[in-house]
């Protein structure tokens, strides 16, 4: 199980305690103001009282209701059973859903998804159990708000497994909240020399050099948590609202595909776009068409001589490159000089090197993205400058 309560900060409880939104009613209520700032003192065992008292007097308070969930799941780090601690992690789920249904109006879906419905069981961070012991008192201590002794738990279990990589990113985050900012930097930095292909450092890292007004320093952290791991939400919700910070919007070139290929049992389907065919002698529909039988010649022999340890086909990013390079191929050929808009982006990212960054980043489905790790290994370079060169510039236009 994703570690949900890390999760939960610094972004998203960070964001609840700069923009409680509030209803008319609960807005001059003594006892509410009271409740976010021993939360943002990171006095969660006494907030944590106050916010069961604020949920029975304002049920429908979306900013009460979702706080309430992420403070007992705060309070499941620090619980003595097994059971009590699944059944904190149920609740502040069914309370952080209940956030939702009620407008919340920040982005608690990934979290949610990070807990399963029946609250889970207890996550194990090492296979050594003085190590699991280590980070459990920590995880303990900081639901507690007691930050020296959760710096000193993690301390330890860093200590008896230096390739931890929970115990340099949390770490960082007790810094983070603590609002030692550059003693968080350092750590988060540790965190991944540890393990630079997760995402999670570098996106703590930016949120955390967003507090000290250093957004664009922060934006190259969250580029980095994105080319990491594009494909999760969280690291892609953290780029997302950088550049919704810095009014940029952000974007994948827009390229259109007249043209798909689609394996059904032994055979391949094609299905063509009948726009592609009214223009007579139109070179953009003779490139599409090139393109089409291309993959479909993937699907049916070339995808095993490409893959020759997969027993099933799948979509590859080998197929999807070759696909569009025998387009372009044929382009050249006929010496096009007016191909259609989308096969000039084509051309361009092709020219640039940038074609397989494209096709990983904005282009993938299960069968694409299982090959993002094996390019990812020596391809970074290109994953980066793909991302500032089309991305932050809303597509490249």
């Amino acid at each position: 199980m994703p570690n949900l309560y890390k999760l939960l900060k610094p972004g998203i409880l960070v964001l609840l305690l700069l923009a409680p939104f509030e209803t008319t009613r609960a807005q001059d209520d003594p006892d509410r103001r009271r409740a976010f700032q021993l939360l943002k003192d990171a006095k969660y065992p006494e907030s944590l009282a106050l916010f069961e008292k604020l949920a029975v007097t304002y049920p429908q308070d979306a900013a009460v209701i979702e706080n309430l969930g992420v403070l007992v799941f705060h309070q499941a780090a620090y619980l003595p059973t097994a059971t009590e601690r699944k059944q904190a992690r149920k609740r502040a789920r069914d309370l952080l859903m209940k956030a939702v249904q009620l407008g919340s109006p920040n982005p608690l879906n990934a979290l949610i998804e990070g807990i399963p419905a029946d609250g889970g069981d207890d996550q194990n961070f090492s296979p050594r159990k003085e190590v699991d012991d280590a980070m459990r008192e920590g995880e303990a201590a900081f639901g507690k708000g007691e930050f020296p002794k959760a710096v000193e738990m993690y301390q330890r279990a860093l200590l008896l497994d230096p390739k931890l990589y929970e115990a340099a990113l949390f770490i960082g985050d007790v810094y983070y909240k603590s609002a030692e900012q550059i003693k968080a930097g350092e750590w988060f930095a540790r965190a991944i020399q540890i393990n630079p292909d997760r995402e999670t450092a570098y996106r703590y890292w930016g949120d955390s050099l967003i507090t000290q007004g250093k957004v664009t320093e922060a934006g190259d952290k969250f580029v980095e948590a994105y080319i990491a791991e594009p494909y999760s939400r969280l690291a892609r919700a953290g780029i997302i609202k950088w550049g919704e910070r810095l009014n940029t919007r952000l974007a994948h070139p827009r390229v259109e595909f007249p043209a798909s290929v689609n394996k059904k049992g032994e055979g391949t389907n094609i299905t063509l776009d009948p726009k592609m065919f009214e223009k007579d002698n139109d070179p953009s529909s003779a490139a599409w068409l090139i393109y089409s039988l291309t993959r479909a010649s993937w699907s049916t022999t070339e995808f095993a001589k490409q893959y020759p340890n997969e027993k099933a086909y799948r979509h590859s990013l080998k197929e999807e490159a070759a696909s569009i390079r025998a387009a372009l191929k044929l382009l050249d050929e006929k010496k096009a000089t007016n191909p259609d808009r989308s096969l000039q982006i084509l051309k361009k990212l092709d020219k640039d090197g940038l074609l397989e960054a494209f096709i990983l980043l904005a282009m993938p489905d299960a069968g694409i993205a299982a090959d993002f790790a094996d390019y990812r290994k020596t391809n970074v370079a290109e994953l980066r400058r793909y991302v500032k060169q089309y991305v932050l510039t809303g597509g490249g236009q």
